[in-house]
C-alpha cells in the first residue's frame, strides 16, 4: 500500500505539469494578437505623417529665400515712406496755417547768395564799429597811384604799432607811398579825436591793408606799327584804430 501512493502522487504531478505546459503556448499566443492592433495603427499613423514631412522639408527653403528677400523689400520701401510722410506733414502744417508751402529757391550764378566766401568789410572813411574791445575807427583813402603790392610792402610794419611809432616808421621809409600812409594815418586819428573823443596817444594800428583797384590802360608805339600797352595801377588803402589797453 505504501508504493501505490507515492506512485499516485508522481502521476498527478506529471498530469499537472502537462497541463500546465499545455496552457503555456495559448498564453504567449494570446500576447501577440494582443499587440497587433496598436502596431498596426502606429504604422498607419507614421504613413499619414510621411508626406507631411516631406512636404515641409520642401518648403524650408522657400520660407529662408522669403525670409531673405523680406529685409531688401523693407529697406527699399522705407525711404519712399519717409518722404512721403514728410511732405504729408509739411502739406497739413501749411494747410492748417493757412500758408502755402515755401519752396527753395536756386541760388543764381550771379546773386550774391551763390558766393560763399566771406570778405573783410570795407567803409567809408570816419566809420566806427563795434569790437570785442571797444571802438574801432576806420579811414580809406581810394585809387591811389600805386601798386597794391607795394603798398603792402610798407603797411605790414604798422599792423600792432602805436600812433607815434608809425609815424616813426613811415617818416624813415624810403618809399613814395608811405607818404599816402602817413597821410591816411592822419585821417584816422583826427576822425578818432573828433568823431569818437578818443586821444591819440591811447590809439593802436588795428588793421592796415591795401586793395587792387580799377588799372588804367595806355598804349605807346612800337616798332613795326606795333604797340605796347602800358598799365597803372591803383590801390584802395585802409587803416583801422582802436584804443589800446
Amino acid at each position: 500500500m505504501a508504493d501505490e501512493k507515492p506512485a499516485e502522487a508522481e502521476e498527478q504531478q506529471q498530469a499537472e505539469e502537462q497541463a500546465a505546459a499545455a496552457e503555456e503556448p495559448k498564453v504567449k499566443a494570446e500576447k501577440p494578437a494582443a499587440k497587433k492592433p496598436a502596431a498596426a495603427k502606429k504604422a498607419k499613423a507614421d504613413a499619414e505623417q510621411a508626406p507631411k514631412a516631406e512636404a515641409d522639408v520642401e518648403q524650408a527653403p522657400k520660407a529662408e529665400a522669403d525670409a531673405e528677400q523680406a529685409p531688401k523689400v523693407e529697406a527699399a520701401e522705407k525711404p519712399k515712406r519717409t518722404r512721403r510722410a514728410a511732405s504729408a506733414k509739411a502739406d497739413e502744417k501749411a494747410s492748417g496755417s493757412g500758408e502755402k508751402p515755401a519752396k527753395a529757391k536756386p541760388a543764381s550764378r550771379g546773386s550774391s547768395a551763390a558766393k560763399a566766401p566771406a570778405t573783410r568789410s570795407r567803409a567809408r572813411s570816419g566809420h566806427a564799429a563795434k569790437a570785442g574791445s571797444g571802438t574801432v575807427v576806420r579811414a580809406q583813402a581810394k585809387y591811389v597811384r600805386t601798386s597794391a603790392r607795394k603798398a603792402r610792402m610798407v603797411c605790414g610794419h604798422l599792423r600792432g604799432k602805436s600812433v607815434a611809432e608809425a609815424r616813426a616808421i613811415l617818416a624813415f621809409t624810403p618809399r613814395q607811398v608811405a607818404r599816402d600812409w602817413g597821410k591816411l594815418l592822419d585821417s584816422a586819428v583826427a576822425n578818432a579825436e573828433n568823431n569818437h573823443e578818443l586821444v591819440e596817444e591811447d590809439l593802436i594800428v588795428h588793421e592796415a591793408y591795401a586793395d587792387e583797384g580799377p588799372t588804367i590802360k595806355r598804349f605807346r608805339p612800337r616798332a613795326r606799327g606795333r604797340a605796347s600797352s602800358i598799365r597803372k595801377r591803383t590801390s584802395h588803402l585802409t587803416i583801422t584804430l582802436t584804443p589800446g589797453s
